[in-house]
């Protein structure tokens, strides 16, 4: 593949100078993984790093360049070579990928927190001071719980991190020897999740260049792949839900309505329990909810603006957050005022740490949901007309 400049006065192409990273003085370590930690997106879908120069494997001295969680919450071990892939560099992740079967959510919170802690990267709408070593450890389960809901799909359930089998390699060089590139396929057509990621320098001028490109699996092949994994995964949810009533949130919502329902609280009258991690009820201005949300490991309360017009969702964020004092003080507690410059949406909440799965404790779950529902509807309530008017 080629970079073609476009002479349209003579209709000529002009090819650029390809170049190699080394012959630009960058390095593996220093440029080319810094550039993937701060643009994981360019290996072609959304990603949260967790840790670089992960070298957590017990007794094994070994180091893997990156690792992060993909938006299923599977753990992606990326390794980077500067130009040449190497003869080993499938062995080298398959070892990798091995030693981190065994990891628990909990030890992925605590690979991440070190990471937190060591390069206190920059997050939004997170303030630095979260960062402190007391409070990092829930400061990882938040960030890794906000990545899964804002990029998961709608109707995946993130039950767990790190699920069984479930590891996924990314291989990132120059060029690809075909031992490295013949033992992808291989692996791939054993459905082990194996991708290889082309870096491609160019020079423009003085101007450095990178093509980044997928070659495997090609992109078609890959949405094939993906489209057959989904209709597996559909099969597996469904006859896992054979009946609603089996479904952990289900069951958790249809309690928690019933204890509405013995309240004075009218939000959620006629709303009927589902197998989503939230449940939405009306503000009074279109397509902006208040949510009841239930986690494995938290549950939430919030106001969503969710608006087709991103702008007007800004704005009304905007006019709430002019109003943030007052509004704390009405709740009873600081919140989380997440803009998301980078979404369509933005939101407020609350939360509180949980075990989701301790059936035991959704008594008090619920108890707090319904205490802090009414808290929020208080708070925001008198201010939704002088709202509804920022974006009428």
């Amino acid at each position: 593949m080629s970079l073609y400049t476009v002479d349209t006065a003579n209709k000529k192409l002009k090819p650029l100078d390809i170049t190699q990273l080394k012959q630009q003085n960058l390095t593996e370590r220093y440029d080319l993984q810094e550039w993937l930690v701060s643009h994981p997106e360019s290996l072609g879908e959304e990603l949260l790093i967790i840790q670089k120069e992960f070298d957590g494997f017990d007794g094994t001295g070994e180091r893997l360049d990156l690792l992060a969680l993909d938006s299923k919450g599977q753990l992606v071990l990326i390794e980077n070579k500067r130009d040449d892939s190497g003869r080993d560099a499938v062995w080298q992740a398959l070892k990798y990928a091995s030693y981190v079967a065994p990891f628990t959510s909990d030890d992925i919170e605590e690979v991440f927190a070190k990471y937190l802690l060591k390069n206190k990267p920059s997050y939004p709408d997170l303030d630095q001071h979260t960062f402190d070593a007391d409070q990092v450890k829930n400061t990882a389960k938040i960030l890794i719980d906000r990545f899964l809901e804002e990029h998961q799909e709608t109707d995946v359930s993130i039950q767990t991190l790190n699920p069984r089998n479930s590891q996924r390699i990314i291989l990132v060089a120059g060029e690809f020897r075909k031992e490295v590139t013949n033992t992808a396929l291989w692996l791939l057509d054993r459905k082990i999740d194996v991708k290889c990621v082309k870096v491609s320098p160019y020079k423009l001028g003085e101007q450095l260049l990178v093509d980044i490109q997928q070659i495997i699996p090609v992109p078609e092949a890959s949405e094939y792949m993906v489209r057959l994994t989904r209709k597996d995964d559909e099969e597996s949810t469904a006859k896992v839900k054979q009946a609603d009533h089996t479904n952990i949130r289900y069951q958790y919502w249809e309690q928690l309505l019933v204890h509405f329902s013995q309240s004075e609280n009218s939000l959620y009258n006629n709303i009927s329990p589902k197998t989503d991690h939230w449940l939405s009820s009306a503000t009074g201005i279109s397509q902006c909810n208040y949510h009841l949300i239930f986690l494995q490991k938290a549950i939430r309360v919030d106001i969503e603006f969710a608006r087709k017009d991103a702008v007007e969702n800004k704005l009304l964020f905007d006019f709430f957050y002019t109003r943030k004092q007052e509004i704390e003080a009405k709740f009873g507690h600081t919140m989380d005022w997440l803009r998301l410059d980078n979404k369509k949406s933005s939101r407020i909440e609350f939360s509180l740490p949980i075990e989701g799965h301790k059936q035991d404790l959704w008594q008090d779950y619920t108890a707090w949901h319904l205490e802090h529902i009414q808290k929020l509807e208080r708070a925001f309530k008198p201010y939704m007309k002088d709202a509804y008017q920022v974006i009428k």
